[in-house]
């Protein structure tokens, strides 16, 4: 059997990223407006890169990346007002990402340093061949969608709790928006610095749900 052509791959990538911005967008639409306004792919344009290492690697990032240069390929999309440029990057455009392993898993973080990426609005991990299809797709950019609005309301809810701190709950959400996530638990230490679940993660790199989901049940019970 033939391998497929670096052309038609990028095609079938480029219909899965459309395919999951089309589910964010359906299911942003159900959502009031302030909601919306929040949701972090509907907030002017970005770029997605796919890089392949033996994951494939699917990143939205508001960062700027250099024009395509040598072998590089980038590709405008558009929909519905959400705009993005597609990238493509493998070993052969990208040498640095020959040297990553992963087979022990997914090594996300050594992807982006790879790029340069710092700050990221998603980053989907993808089987080549198996995952590539409109469902998962479709899935995907449901369940990215869903993750971002639990997100905007928590910090709404948590906003509300949280008296006179009212910035560093907004600095709080500007750093979830970036992916910056020790900066999230720093934060999250100032805002509730009573709370000893919320210093001991801030002393490791929290899951980030899981730490807004504490910082919100602190701030709930704060003491009078």
């Amino acid at each position: 059997m033939n391998s497929p052509r670096p052309e038609d791959m990028r095609t079938a990538m480029a219909d899965y990223v459309r395919t999951v911005h089309q589910a964010y967008l359906s299911t942003a639409a159900q959502q009031p407006p302030a909601v919306r306004g929040r949701m972090q792919l509907l907030d002017g344009e970005f770029t997605v890169v796919a890089a392949g290492v033996q994951n494939l690697h699917v990143i939205a990032t508001a960062e700027t990346l250099a024009a395509p240069t040598g072998q590089e390929v980038a590709v405008a999309d558009q929909l519905e007002g959400m705009e993005w440029q597609l990238r493509f990057y493998d070993p052969v455009v990208l040498p640095a990402l020959g040297v990553i392993d992963e087979r022990g898993g997914p090594a996300g973080d050594l992807v982006r340093r790879a790029l340069g990426i710092t700050t990221y609005l998603y980053h989907l991990i993808v089987q080549p061949g198996s995952q590539l299809t409109g469902h998962h797709a479709g899935h995907a950019g449901a369940g990215l969608a869903n993750s971002h609005i639990a997100e905007a309301r928590d910090f709404d809810a948590i906003r509300a709790h949280a008296k006179g701190q009212a910035g560093l709950v907004d600095e709080m959400e500007g750093a979830a928006l970036a992916g910056l996530v020790r900066a999230q638990a720093l934060i999250a230490r100032e805002i509730a610095p009573w709370d000893e679940a919320i210093q001991s993660m801030a002393r490791t790199r929290p899951d980030p749900v899981a730490l807004r989901k504490a910082l919100l049940a602190a701030v709930r019970a704060e003491p009078a």
